[in-house]
């Protein structure tokens, strides 16, 4: 009669077939007698030997180890630590080498349950993996991101109150720890009055105040706090400024044009890329415009701000601009109205034309950081909800640009609301920062324009940490 295990495959990883194994701390057993699960015990050497033909018996070397490796078949797992009673050692011609070369990759396979390969194996093993390589990677990512000195900027715009608090990682970059952004509108009527009013003031204090807690509660080593056109320009920015001391601590200064066209192209220094020759930054703000010239084509310093070749502020933003011209129902004419205004404020820009011939160049781009270019990005993408991650640092071609504007001004009032990229603050001032926009596409064209999600609080903190030798530190290098 035939034997029912004759030809049959081999347990995988060394298993039943595998002659005398170690199955938690116990020896496989066999049983001795007919029936599909056993055979007589004459049958059954046959059936072994045979079984095992050119494959273990005639390689040592590898049955041991795929035994150490622990790919002996296994019985249930338990709860209880693996405990082995009694352990055959491996083959004479075993060489301890070749199980320490194994041990790297081993425990890197924390899924299987190995028995630890050492030349004399002790009567009770229980691997488990060491806990302290994770700790102490935990350790040092916590280390270098709350660890580090932090810094703080604030910026009181026209239309926005914003801070930013970070951490020097790798030089030239650093890492938010806490944000806040709030629309107050502080310039609200300025432009008829030339004063801030008493809304607008208690909405930015309120604003302010929630900054004070955030940078309370944080232990900043610097911090700068600026205020830019609503109180340069208002004849009450000062009285305002008095109050914000006297109501919330804090004490902010009130920056000039150069400072802040400055800051922004700080900023932005690690968004425009080595090839390119030239750039036209600009920000579009909500009572004032900057516009910064930069020439990268002969040298480069880590510092773009160095770059500047000529700059200007547009007295005219999109808070100012839409209070002037309406922003709320925008036609085609009154559209183009709002570009030849700002047009001729350019143009009165004396050294607007110094890039000279590398504005023909095709590493020359125009780079935006303002809500009017990173709304457009937005839209263009599609997005059901804003996401700075996606935006930042985007390309846009100058029809993508121009289809944008185009949509922007077939939507009504209560269509631009309901996109989720512009919402109820920012409805009525999109379509005025489309018009600066196009007013300086318009003097320097280009095909391609940068968005960045960044500006003043990030310019402020670049130029912090430079200063304070952040980066330059050997512990954050060393922990970088």
């Amino acid at each position: 009669m035939k034997d029912p295990e004759r030809g049959a495959p081999i347990a995988p990883n060394g298993g039943a077939s595998g002659g005398d194994m170690v199955l938690n701390g116990t020896k496989g057993l066999t049983k001795n007698g007919p029936g599909p699960h056993g055979d007589p015990a004459h049958h059954r050497q046959e059936s072994q030997s045979d079984s095992l033909e050119g494959r273990f018996d005639k390689n040592h070397k590898k049955r041991a180890r795929r035994r150490k490796r622990g790919k002996s078949k296994q019985a249930p797992a338990s709860t209880e630590p693996v405990v082995v009673s009694s352990v055959s050692p491996p083959p004479a011609n075993t060489p301890a080498k070749a199980a320490k070369k194994r041990r790297p990759n081993r425990f890197r396979r924390r899924g299987r349950a190995g028995i630890k390969p050492v030349d004399t194996i002790p009567p009770v093993v229980t691997v488990k993996p060491s806990p302290a390589a994770p700790v102490q990677a935990t350790q040092r990512r916590e280390s270098r991101h709350f660890g580090g000195p932090l810094y703080a900027a604030l910026d009181l715009g026209t239309n926005n109150c914003r801070l930013l608090v970070a951490s020097p990682t790798r030089p030239g970059q650093f890492r938010v720890v806490d944000a806040f952004s709030r629309i107050v509108r502080l310039g609200e009527g300025l432009g008829a009055t030339g004063r801030l009013n008493d809304n607008a003031m208690d909405r930015a204090i309120e604003a302010l105040k929630i900054c004070r807690d955030k940078l309370e509660s944080h232990d900043v080593r610097r911090a700068r706090l600026i205020a830019t056109e609503a109180c340069r320009q208002a004849s009450n920015g000062e009285e305002f400024l008095a109050r914000v001391k006297r109501e919330t601590g804090l004490d902010l200064e009130i920056i000039n044009r150069q400072t802040e066209a400055r800051l922004a192209v700080s900023g932005c220094g690690t968004l425009v890329e080595r090839e390119t020759d030239a750039v036209v930054l600009f920000d579009i703000g909500g009572g004032s415009s900057e516009i910064a010239l930069i020439d990268v084509s002969e040298r480069r310093s880590p510092r773009l701000a160095e770059h500047i070749i000529a700059w200007t502020s547009l007295p005219v933003g999109v808070v100012t601009l839409a209070e002037r011209f309406g922003g709320r129902d925008v036609t085609t004419d009154n559209f183009a109205v709002m570009v030849d205004h700002v047009a001729e404020l350019i143009n009165d820009f004396s050294e607007r034309h110094k890039l000279g011939d590398l504005v023909k160049s095709q590493n020359f781009h125009l780079l935006g950081t303002s809500g009017t270019v990173t709304t457009l990005a937005g839209i263009h993408l599609g997005l059901e909800r804003y996401d700075r991650r996606r935006i930042d640092g985007i390309w846009m071609q100058n029809d993508d640009v121009t289809e944008m504007t185009s949509k922007l001004l077939s939507w009504s009032f209560d269509e631009r609301v309901a996109n989720p990229c512009i919402g109820a603050d920012r409805a009525d001032l999109v379509l005025a920062g489309c018009a600066i926009l196009d007013a300086i596409r318009n003097v320097w064209p280009s095909q391609k324009l940068r968005v960045a999600d960044r500006g003043l609080r990030e310019g402020i903190l670049t130029e912090l940490m430079s200063r304070d030798g952040a980066w330059r530190n050997r512990w954050l290098r060393a922990t970088a």
